[in-house]
């Protein structure tokens, strides 16, 4: 009998990992949106809104013989999904990969697509017409944000504020003095070590005056808000026994488990807190463990007497582009350029890669 395998989430380890086991196991992947929605372009579509065309990608052709169910999943449990109208998905597995939330307009509220585009379009207006933009949030998002804003529109006075005391502190110390270099070169302005003290939103951009740290105030005519991402860990936080971490993130065990009742229940990418840092880097160390434990599964292996998953831990890679010519990437054993992070993801932001991997041209 084939193997039964349902995912639910449609994100960047959600759909790679159904595609995957596309061709071994009879998979279903549950996902409410009708577009997959590749996050990095995001970014730099808020100065160029013409990249959603190409970034915003149809779940259509992304399996062969299994099938997209476009649902939100109610509940999930050992021998299956139960969706929001009550039918079922029998599964001999269930991979939860409900990713994480963001501020607009770097991921969607909602599931309509459609409003996610209105919105992305409403905000790039409003950056046009802004003069003073500021941006509180110093880890990839805002500082690539900084960095495709200083590029796109270098007439801008664009503040990049973080609390922390320099960029990228995990880092080696020459990758996050590399990426302030550049972005002081490319004229934008950075207050490390201050915390902004009256958000107006954490959710969407908005116009006004911050109070920083030492109480010192300042006016912007745009804020964008990208103080760190959320997990979406609901579905999972109603199984027994489970914990929260930071983040909203779900504790797991050492093969992606996160209740001792439902052994049969994985929970992979930004939701699963397994040791790896919410970026799309981790979903390359957990997509060849998570589709080689499931095929063990399938065969009849114990899942005990398998390799446990190891996490990247602090020698995780990371690509920062400051627009599409430059920026800093940490490969894991040392930090490169220009030219590298341009070739690795500047240059196309892996536009290519994820509309090849969902069938489109």
């Amino acid at each position: 009998m084939t193997q039964q395998i349902a995912i639910v989430g449609g994100g960047y380890i959600g759909a790679e990992l159904a595609r995957s086991l596309d061709a071994r196991a009879d998979v279903v992947l549950v996902e409410p949106r009708s577009h997959f929605v590749h996050a990095p372009a995001m970014i730099r579509g808020v100065v160029d809104p013409t990249l959603m065309s190409q970034a915003l990608i149809p779940y259509d052709s992304l399996l062969t013989r299994g099938r997209v169910v476009r649902a939100r999943a109610a509940s999930v449990d050992d021998a299956g999904i139960t969706l929001g109208d009550g039918s079922r998905i029998v599964a001999d597995q269930v991979v939860v990969a409900t990713g994480s939330g963001n501020a607009t307009p770097f991921k969607p509220k909602g599931d309509d697509i459609a409003a996610f585009r209105a919105e992305s379009v409403r905000i790039h207006a409003l950056l046009t017409a802004a003069d003073n933009v500021a941006i509180v949030g110093g880890g990839a998002v805002g500082t690539e944000l900084a960095g495709e804003i200083a590029h796109a529109m270098p007439g801008k006075r664009v503040t990049l504020i973080s609390a922390q005391p320099r960029l990228f502190p995990d880092k080696p110390l020459a990758f996050g003095d590399a990426l302030t270099k550049k972005l002081e070169r490319a004229g934008v302005r950075l207050v490390l070590g201050h915390r902004a003290q009256n958000l107006q939103s954490l959710t969407e951009p908005f116009a006004g005056s911050l109070r920083l740290q030492d109480d010192s105030e300042h006016e912007f005519d745009l804020i964008f808000p990208v103080i760190g991402a959320r997990a979406n860990g609901e579905l999972l936080q109603a199984l027994p026994g489970t914990e929260t971490s930071s983040a909203g993130r779900i504790k797991v065990d050492a093969w992606l488990r996160p209740s001792t009742s439902f052994p049969n229940v994985f929970a992979a990418g930004d939701v699963a807190d397994a040791g790896d840092a919410m970026t799309i880097v981790a979903t390359s160390r957990q997509l060849p463990w998570l589709k080689n434990t499931l095929l063990g599964l399938g065969k009849g292996k114990s899942i005990e007497r398998m390799k446990p998953y190891a996490p990247w831990g602090s020698k995780a890679p990371i690509i920062v582009p400051l627009g599409p010519d430059r920026g800093n990437s940490f490969l894991g054993f040392m930090t490169v350029g220009n030219l590298i992070t341009r070739k690795l993801k500047g240059e196309n932001l892996f536009v290519r890669k994820y509309r090849a991997l969902f069938g489109q041209s």
